[in-house]
């Protein structure tokens, strides 16, 4: 443990980071070395109230009834500052993830401001309902939608993309007129904190952003999931986690927002260009290391193109880099930590258990220097397995896929389905029509055709079954941070 305050991640509450003192702590840990770079101070329930606390001093102090002009403001300065301390946060964001400096610049930093544009662009153009009714006696009426903030946010971040996530969920509560208090995750505290410091200099007020760093049971993640004076939850995360936010917050009965795992698949075709298809899986399978919620774990290909597809793939694993996140030629970085790199491990070992042959990696790489002390994992594929099967099944949340043959469309189909989650697909095609017929059976949230990823901020985003409830982006972000009031004038 460290006494030095500069490598202190402390809380931030009521515009003022909160000194350490002699209260608890832990290692924020650089997932590629091991190496501990900093202290976090972590929330207890005292710095938890705090934090609420002044979020709802915030809102009655008038945050709330700021003019949209006024927030909208404030969101695009923010998105002018991150610009200008973008290589402080690509070092934050290095810090936390190992991740490569090029994902880090293209798109974990890049998003935020774009994120920030987006829904102050979005809270500008907003407009609201309203219907002319004819009443019995031959009269009308007026009705028309008044949209208020939801109150005091809860945020809670994951791990795999930091400050993408964090920004997508406060840029429309702020636009919308919400405080809102942010528990990072343990793994991953740099970027929060330092969001901090720019919403300060852009003039958001103080307390209409606070951040509690900790765990989740007995923890910052506990306190403030069921503190009473929370309005709503916004998490992403993994589905038993989230589960678990459903239930501390049923007894108050507040709105939750939860994106939650995936087991997303990929259909291949047979009339598929192989290198377009190849090209797409693997960033599918092996972006972020394969953990990003959306990444595809299970790829059916038809048996005319399996063999083609399958070598492709071998090929495009073999050719990833592994390496120093800052050398702008790694391609791939490790496992966010040692806990999750050994589940990873365990569910590649329960693959061999169950009959996978495995193509290429299958366990950890020797790097060589500090490296070995990282969390890394080699990219995995397989095939041998079948939906019956464990690996098959449940989330693994690695680089890491089972590749499967199939016949038919039908089978396909049903296959991609035969899941509890239901988060992404990608289907891979040059028969238009098949595209949009097969896109249109799959049960998930997002379903694309001959890409991967693209996204369009104003669209819908969010899963079904195991994969959560609700959806982010455009108007269903704005709707989730606000609460309508309908009203009726007799004319």
């Amino acid at each position: 443990m460290t006494d030095d305050a500069s490598q202190w991640i402390r809380n931030y509450v009521d515009g003022s980071f909160v000194d350490p003192g002699w209260g608890l702590s832990f290692d924020a840990v650089d997932p590629s070395t091991g190496h501990v770079y900093a202290r976090v101070h972590e929330a207890d329930r005292d710095v938890v109230d705090r934090a609420v606390t002044s979020a709802r001093r915030a809102l009655d102090d008038g945050w709330a009834d700021r003019p949209v002009a006024d927030r909208v403001g404030i969101l695009r300065r923010a998105a002018d500052l991150i610009e200008e301390r973008f290589d402080e946060f690509i070092a934050a964001e290095l810090a936390d993830t190992g991740k490569p400096i090029t994902q880090a610049r293209s798109l974990d930093v890049a998003r935020a401001p774009a994120n920030f544009r987006a829904f102050a662009d979005m809270v500008a153009a907003a407009g609201e309902q309203s219907f002319t009714t004819e009443t019995a006696d031959g009269g009308r009426a007026l009705n028309y939608t008044v949209r208020k903030p939801l109150g005091v946010v809860a945020v809670i971040v994951p791990w795999n993309l930091p400050l993408l996530l964090l920004t997508w969920k406060v840029a429309p509560a702020l636009a919308c007129g919400n405080a809102v208090v942010v528990k990072p995750s343990e793994d991953t505290p740099g970027s929060a904190s330092l969001l901090a410091e720019v919403l300060e200099q852009a003039g958001l007020p103080r307390g209409v952003y606070n951040v509690v760093h900790g765990f989740g049971a007995g923890s910052a993640g506990e306190f403030l999931t069921s503190h009473p004076k929370i309005d709503g939850v916004t998490f992403t995360g993994s589905s038993a986690t989230g589960s678990h936010v459903m239930k501390t917050v049923a007894p108050r009965v507040r709105p939750v927002s939860l994106e939650l795992g995936g087991k997303n698949a990929a259909i291949v075709f047979d009339d598929v260009d192989v290198d377009e298809a190849v090209n797409g899986l693997s960033r599918s399978i092996f972006t972020n290391t394969g953990q990003v919620c959306l990444c595809t774990e299970r790829v059916y290909i038809q048996k005319n193109v399996f063999d083609d597809v399958v070598a492709g793939l071998v090929d495009a694993a073999n050719a990833l880099t592994l390496g120093v996140p800052t050398d702008p030629g790694t391609t791939t970085g490790p496992l966010i930590s040692a806990k999750h790199r050994d589940k990873v491990q365990a569910c590649l070992d329960l693959a061999v258990s169950e009959g996978a042959d495995v193509l290429v990696g299958g366990g950890a790489p020797t790097l060589g220097t500090e490296l070995d002390g990282g969390f890394w994992m080699q990219p995995t594929l397989w095939t041998g397995l079948t939906n019956v099967d464990r690996t098959m099944r449940e989330e693994i949340f690695g680089p890491v896929a089972g590749l499967v043959p199939f016949d038919t469309e039908d089978e396909a189909i049903a296959l991609a389905n035969d899941t509890e989650y239901g988060l992404a697909s990608a289907v891979w095609t040059n028969d238009l029509r098949r595209g949009h017929r097969v896109a249109g059976r799959m049960n998930v949230g997002l379903s694309w055709v001959n890409t991967w990823y693209l996204r369009d901020l104003r669209s819908p985003f969010g899963g079904v079954g195991l994969s959560g409830i609700g959806r982010e982006g455009g108007e269903s972000s704005l709707h989730f941070y606000t609460e309508p009031t309908n009203v009726c004038v007799r004319l």
